[in-house]
């Protein structure tokens, strides 16, 4: 990678930057446990109803939005998402990288599908946040990433220049996005969790660590 093509990098969080086994189970077993409870329903049950439910929204906001998801399923999952915000993990090397990317004098963004209440839990139990310059969530423009309008909405919030910019996702439809856009470099990360199977970047130019793209 050449460093000296790039001024601006946008970065995803879930599965860029952080473990993405948090969500994972949060989603797959901690929701659906507190939902049987509260519905006198079978775990297995439970799951079956909420899985549904979570698949029906792929590629839409509503997937990823916490209010949409508390009012769905009459839990408050901001709270129930901070009962277990002690396994919120940042991946090896992330924090050198950031560093990193500082010292060289680049604008750093953030650029998130997650809500902003989920947002505020994972800066609160990481050290991530102090190296950005700007922390966007797709809900402060009411779309998601995997709709191409959201990369010229964010130039009103932080001008970049698309053909000097990384972004590094592990989100194929919003690479994609981005790419139609025209963001020069498109960048996909595969590894987003040890106890997950990686990405197939489909064709993305990818990495696993951080340490095979950190500019030097």
């Amino acid at each position: 990678m050449n460093w000296n093509q790039i001024d601006t990098v946008l970065l995803d969080m879930d599965g860029t930057l952080l473990d993405l086994h948090f969500d994972y189970h949060f989603w797959m077993e901690s929701v659906p446990e507190a939902y049987a409870h509260q519905n006198h329903l079978s775990i297995e049950q439970a799951k079956e109803q909420i899985h549904q439910q979570i698949h029906s929204q792929t590629g839409t906001l509503n997937w990823y939005c916490l209010d949409y998801w508390s009012e769905t399923l009459n839990l408050n999952i901001a709270e129930l998402k901070r009962e277990f915000k002690d396994q919120i993990k940042v991946h090896p090397e992330v924090i050198d990288f950031l560093a990193a990317l500082r010292q060289h004098g680049k604008t750093v963004v953030m650029v998130t599908n997650a809500h902003r209440d989920s947002l505020a839990i994972k800066l609160e139990m990481t050290e991530i946040g102090q190296y950005f310059d700007h922390l966007i969530s797709a809900h402060d423009f009411g779309i998601p990433k995997e709709d191409i309008r959201i990369w010229s909405e964010i130039q009103h919030v932080q001008p970049y220049d698309p053909e000097r910019t990384l972004l590094i996702d592990d989100n194929l439809h919003a690479l994609q996005t981005a790419r139609e856009y025209g963001i020069a470099f498109p960048l996909c990360a595969t590894h987003v969790s040890p106890k997950l199977d990686k990405i197939d970047p489909q064709g993305f130019a990818h990495f696993e660590k951080y340490s095979e793209i950190m500019p030097r």
